[in-house]
């Protein structure tokens, strides 16, 4: 098999060269990192987890009429995706206070909100991906007003299907964020869900007795990552009962 060119590569992935024009492929590395990549560790079997889980809440968006850049899952860790150009924002939807936003806002983490609310940060890992306004988004360029609405429109679609997904499996769906490309079809332009839908980026508590089942058991030290997300897996019937297959890439360099 030749080798990939590498076009990216991130905190979680790696984005290679697609076989067609106007495509990735997208690798998913058994990384774990938080505080802005301060704490750092890998766990076995991570990036299988969520190569899987990406897939299956991403054929789902497509399944319901929401775009997403998934085209296929090519092996246990890497997926076949469109090429997009990636607004530079991080798009957090909340449907209960956690985290930054409970310490922010001094609220009890826990707390239902009245709404879901969603926030956008700038996407830059120096700067600590801060908070921007949909002010500074428009002033600056980086998504126009029709742009952002139809973002929030988006945002809400997902979450309203994730929220439904993890809610008939017994999880509470505390907050996400995705990442919304463009792509071109001649002259026409559109938004699509991007990046990864994953318990890396999503926070999920188990409904009965609140249990953490997402980054924040790496972030908070609170036992196994890879039992958290293998139990995400499990409910939603992703992956078979046996331990994953955890093996690394021996063709990609």
């Amino acid at each position: 098999m030749a080798r990939r060119k590498k076009i990216y590569e991130g905190k979680a992935k790696i984005l290679y060269e697609g076989p067609e024009p106007g495509t990735l492929v997208q690798y998913f590395k058994d990384d774990a990192t938080a505080f802005n990549a301060e704490k750092k560790a890998t766990v076995d079997g991570k990036g299988v987890l969520n190569n899987r889980l990406s897939e299956f809440f991403m054929t789902g968006l497509n399944m319901i009429g929401v775009p997403t850049h998934f085209i296929r899952r090519i092996n246990m860790r890497e997926q076949l995706i469109r090429s997009v150009e990636i607004i530079p924002l991080e798009v957090i939807v909340r449907n209960v206070a956690a985290g930054s936003m409970a310490k922010r806002l001094g609220l009890e983490e826990g707390t239902q909100l009245p709404r879901p609310i969603i926030e956008f940060s700038y996407k830059d890992d120096a700067l600590g991906d801060p908070l921007v306004p949909e002010e500074y988004i428009i002033a600056f360029g980086w998504a126009s007003q029709q742009d952002m609405d139809d973002i929030v429109a988006l945002a809400l679609r997902v979450n309203d299907y994730l929220s439904g997904v993890m809610y008939g499996v017994g999880i509470r769906l505390v907050d996400f964020k995705i990442e919304i490309g463009r792509v071109y079809e001649g002259d026409f332009m559109r938004l699509i869900v991007a990046d990864e839908i994953s318990p890396d980026s999503c926070r999920l508590w188990d409904i009965a007795t609140g249990q953490k089942l997402d980054k924040d058991v790496f972030r908070r030290d609170l036992g196994s990552l890879t039992d958290a997300y293998t139990e995400v897996a499990r409910r939603l019937g992703v992956m078979p009962a046996n331990t994953p297959n955890t093996s690394k890439p021996t063709l990609i360099n």
